[in-house]
């Protein structure tokens, strides 16, 4: 616990507060008084020993959250080496298994690599933190930016080189010759191991924002996305399927109310000659049903996860207003989803729209050659008579935009309309294209919660 507890106070001064050695001394005494066992006495017991000024209390409560509550816990799925596991599971041969030894006992690996195969959570957990510590978590002020935050942490702690030093592992293995039923195994474990690490990083950055951010919401209607929970997600999904049973009546509605055309003024006269052409019967110009193609491109990364979900559940239950509905889903790469939305349920197309099937969820977002794949490879689908909707945040990553991309579609197109879940006040900042791209578009709407939609909705189908 010394230790601990000396690692902390370094943490709290990085963090801006002012620790003695003294301090730090009355700190362990506390907590030999008040033990360990209640989590909320022990950090009352810290708080009153180390903070001295009224205006540190929150940066010592979330530093106190963060190394003591917060990276360790999530990474419960860590604590078992790639060894180990593979060993207690008894999938492979001893000779594989003395390969891979061998492989992980001699390679230079990263610290973050070496923690990771290794199952050593401690330190992964110091790794994590400080890496948060030098992101500088103070200044997420939105819950979109929660996905750039989580990449800033994982490049800081080398997620990106661990990445790399993973598929450099299989490799070796590969090239010395392991059997491949052997490789695609410890291939998968690979795998799982870095999506564990990536995952406990996105959860500190949650935790980070909901004790920053909180629920600046009262009532789901007006509640963002991103702040959703399962169980609201849940709610907002039967909210969004009423929503568009709404809208279907409504157009079905209107599309009766006005089934006839404009006046047919030559066939009224031919009518009504045997009434000295007094138009008793009125003609009318036959009316057929304007039901536009559809085109749907969603951004499905992690910054716009909750949106993407919502969004394409939306477009999944008013498919049959539209005489086709194609949708792509993409993060850097582009893949039609469109048969994955046909001949199952709605809970279930959106969760294959989502899961990763289509196109890879772990790369980082890229709307510059997202859109140049899609007008090379598939502007076919567009015509004069189609609505393309692009749903996503706009935000690149720093690669190159390509406009032009985003031009070609909508000289193609009957309109394109671009629906961001992130508010005009945050276009242009950071890695943000959507002040290149709003000048390509006939329409951009700002969907981040229930309300809004419901006002798309009414722009999509009009009264």
């Amino acid at each position: 616990m010394d230790a601990a507890l000396v690692e902390f106070a370094a943490l709290l001064r990085q963090g801006g507060l002012r620790v003695s050695a003294a301090e730090l001394a009355d700190g362990a005494r506390a907590l030999t008084l008040v033990g360990l066992d209640d989590r909320g006495t022990a950090r009352a017991a810290l708080e009153s020993a180390l903070v001295k000024r009224e205006r540190d209390t929150g940066t010592f409560r979330r530093l106190f959250d963060l190394y003591f509550g917060g990276a360790a816990t999530l990474l419960a799925d860590l604590e078992k080496g790639l060894l180990q596991r593979l060993t207690e599971e008894g999938l492979l041969e001893p000779d594989a298994l003395e390969m891979l030894a061998w492989e992980l006992s001699n390679r230079p690996l990263s610290p973050l690599a070496r923690a990771t195969l290794s199952g050593d959570t401690a330190e992964i957990a110091r790794l994590l933190r400080g890496a948060a510590l030098q992101v500088n978590l103070s200044q997420l002020s939105n819950p979109l930016q929660q996905g750039f935050f989580a990449r800033r942490v994982g490049g800081a702690a080398g997620v990106g080189s661990l990445s790399g030093e993973l598929a450099e592992l299989e490799a070796a293995l590969r090239a010395r010759g392991l059997d491949p039923a052997a490789i695609e195994l410890i291939g998968k474990r690979l795998a799982e191991t870095l999506r564990g690490v990536e995952s406990a990083v996105h959860r500190i950055v949650e935790r980070e924002a909901a004790a920053r951010l909180g629920n600046r919401r009262s009532t789901l209607e007006e509640k963002p996305f991103s702040a959703l929970t399962q169980r609201e997600i849940e709610d907002m999904e039967a909210a969004v399927r009423k929503l568009a049973e709404r809208l279907k009546a409504r157009l079905m509605r209107r599309q009766k109310a006005r089934r006839r055309g404009t006046l047919h003024v030559r066939r009224t006269l031919r009518r009504n000659l045997g009434a000295g052409g007094t138009p008793f019967r009125l003609a009318f110009r036959g009316k057929r049903p304007q039901r536009p193609d559809v085109v749907v491109l969603c951004d499905v990364s992690d910054s716009v996860r909750n949106a993407s979900r919502l969004m394409l559940l939306f477009m999944y239950t008013l498919q049959s207003l539209f005489t086709r509905v194609r949708s792509f889903a993409f993060v850097s790469d582009i893949g039609e989803l469109t048969g994955a939305l046909r001949g199952v349920d709605a809970r279930r197309a959106i969760d294959l729209a989502l899961a990763g099937k289509v196109v890879s969820l772990y790369a980082n977002s890229n709307y510059g050659r997202a859109l140049a794949l899609f007008a090379r490879e598939h502007l076919g689908v567009v015509t004069r008579r189609t609505t393309v909707l692009v749903i996503g945040d706009g935000r690149n990553n720093y690669n190159a935009p390509n406009e032009w991309a985003l031009e070609d579609i909508r000289r193609k197109a009957r309109r394109l309309v671009w629906i961001s879940p992130e508010p005009r006040s945050s276009w242009g900042l950071g890695d943000s294209e959507m002040h290149r791209y709003v000048r390509h578009c006939s329409q951009v709407a700002i969907v981040n919660s229930l309300a809004d939609l419901a006002r798309l909705a009414e722009e999509i189908v009009p009264a």
